[in-house]
């Protein structure tokens, strides 16, 4: 309508970044979608979809950056996430869950949104600071390096870019 576009994600199979678009949007994916397949139909418009602010998404994986992001296998002694306004975490896990080797090395999604990029990076590294799980390693630390370094604050970054510039 107004020459601009905007995104909501459209995938059968929810994405593990969808809080992304939510958190920019206001708007339940996964409600939406309980939605269409009861009724057949969406109740959003075009018009309804009005994105705000920038949001980041860091996933917290049991995996060790300094040896090839290998899966870190064991229990969670000390599990503390972190709040706050335009934080959010996706997360199952708790102190004195065990992770085993045998699956996917996920176990929290941190979530922060701001009015820009540069608030949601803020927002970012007080969240990882407050981040504290112990008894297997995670990639928290990795993230924090990543959040401060000037390349990807000034986006100056690809898909090759992590290989290339050593954190860990």
């Amino acid at each position: 309508e107004d020459g601009k576009f905007y995104f909501l994600e459209m995938n059968t199979r929810v994405q593990v970044e969808h809080p992304v678009t939510e958190m920019v949007t206001g708007i339940d994916i996964i409600k939406e979608q309980i939605w269409i397949a009861f009724s057949g139909e969406t109740a959003l418009k075009q018009s309804d979809i009005n994105p705000r602010g920038h949001a980041i998404e860091c996933r917290i994986n049991a995996e060790d950056p300094s040896k090839d992001f290998l899966p870190s296998a064991g229990t969670i002694k000390t599990y503390n996430q972190p709040s706050g306004p335009g934080t959010r975490v996706d997360s199952c896990v708790f102190q004195g869950c065990k992770i085993p080797p045998y699956y996917d090395s996920l176990v929290a999604k941190l979530i922060c949104h701001g009015r820009d990029r540069a608030s949601a990076i803020s927002r970012l590294k007080r969240s990882l600071d407050e981040f504290v799980i112990e008894g297997v390693s995670t990639t928290i630390d990795l993230h924090k390096k990543i959040l401060r370094n000037e390349d990807f604050v000034n986006s100056k970054y690809d898909v090759n870019w992590l290989s290339k510039t050593k954190f860990y």
